[in-house]
C-alpha cells in the first residue's frame, strides 16, 4: 500500500513537471517571437492565407473550400491557441469561405471582414448563421481601412473602394497589402483585370510588394502585365488544386511570369508555402 502511495506521488510529480515544461515552452515561444509569418495554405482548389504577427495576432484571409484549412492551420498554430483575431472573406464563393465554418466552430474569432458582394447559396447561409450564433463582429471592407496587427505589422485594404453588392463576386474581391518594415505582401483574392485597373489607377505607387498572391488561382482573367510591372514581386504565389477542372494556372499567366522573370510557387506542387520576415530579410521556411 505504501509503495502504491509513493508511486502515485511520483506519478503526480512527474505529471506536474511535464505540464510545467509545456507551459514554460509556450511562454518562451511567445516571448521569443520576432518575425512575421505568412503561410499560403495548401487547401486544394481554393484560397487560404494564414498571417501571424510577431506579437501573436492572427488573421486568416479566406477559408478554402472545406476542412483542409482547419488541418493546415493546426500545423501552424500552437496546440493551446484557440483564438484567431480576424477572418477575411475576399469573395463569397465557396472556395474562399466554406472552410471558415469549421474554423468558427473550433476557434474564438473576434471579427470577420466582408467584401459586400452577395451569395444566396445554402453554404453561405450556414456561414452567416454561425457568425450570428457566435456573436462575431461583421465589418464591411473599404479602401483606406488599415488593420494594425501590432509590432509594426499593418494590413491595408486596397479594394473595394465602393458598394460592390451588385458586382460579380470576382470583380468585387477584397484586395489587401501587408507590410512589415521593408517587406510586403500583396493579396489579390479572385480580383479580375477590371479590378486590377481600378487599383492601379488609384494606388499605383503603393503596389510594390515582395510577394504577390496571384488573383483567381492563376486564371487568365487576372494578373495583367500592368499589375506585375507595378508590383514587381520577388515571388508569385498561385493557390490551386492539382488537376483542377479549370486548368489553373493558365499557360498565358505562366508565360507572363516568365517574361517578367518572376519565380512562381504553386500550392499543389509545393504544399503549404511559408514565409518569415523580420522586416528586413525575407525567408522561405520548410513546412
Amino acid at each position: 500500500m505504501e509503495r502504491l502511495r509513493k508511486n502515485a506521488k511520483l506519478y503526480t510529480l512527474g505529471l506536474l513537471f511535464i505540464t510545467n515544461l509545456f507551459i514554460w515552452h509556450a511562454v518562451v515561444t511567445e516571448e521569443s517571437r520576432t518575425k512575421l509569418t505568412v503561410a499560403f495554405l495548401n487547401v486544394g482548389q481554393g484560397d487560404s492565407i494564414f498571417i501571424e504577427a510577431p506579437n501573436g495576432n492572427q488573421i486568416l484571409i479566406d477559408g478554402g473550400p472545406g476542412k483542409s484549412t482547419l488541418r493546415e492551420i493546426g500545423k501552424l498554430m500552437p496546440y493551446y491557441d484557440r483564438s484567431i483575431d480576424m477572418l477575411i472573406v475576399t469573395n463569397p464563393d465557396k472556395d474562399h469561405f466554406a472552410g471558415f465554418i469549421d474554423v468558427l466552430r473550433r476557434y474564438h474569432v473576434e471579427g470577420v471582414l466582408l467584401p459586400g458582394t452577395i451569395s444566396g447559396t445554402a453554404v453561405y447561409k450556414e456561414f452567416e448563421k454561425i457568425i450570428k450564433e457566435k456573436g462575431v463582429k461583421k465589418i464591411l471592407a473599404r479602401r483606406g481601412m488599415n488593420i494594425d496587427l501590432g509590432d509594426g505589422v499593418s494590413l491595408s485594404i486596397l479594394f473595394p473602394d465602393r458598394d460592390v453588392s451588385n458586382w460579380k463576386t470576382n470583380d468585387g474581391s477584397v484586395v489587401t497589402r501587408l507590410s512589415y518594415g521593408e517587406k510586403s505582401f500583396l493579396f489579390m483574392g479572385d480580383s479580375t483585370v477590371k479590378t486590377e485597373g481600378i487599383i492601379i489607377f488609384k494606388n499605383s505607387a503603393g503596389l510594390k510588394s515582395d510577394v504577390l498572391k496571384l488573383g483567381h488561382h492563376g486564371s487568365r482573367t487576372s494578373t495583367s502585365a500592368a499589375l506585375l510591372g507595378y508590383a514587381n514581386p520577388s515571388y508569385a504565389i498561385i493557390s490551386a488544386g492539382r488537376n483542377n477542372s479549370y486548368g489553373h494556372p493558365h499557360k498565358e499567366v505562366l508565360a507572363l511570369l516568365e517574361k517578367f522573370k518572376i519565380p512562381h510557387l504553386i500550392t499543389y506542387e509545393e504544399g503549404t508555402i511559408v514565409f518569415e520576415t523580420d522586416g528586413e530579410q525575407l525567408n522561405r521556411q520548410s513546412f
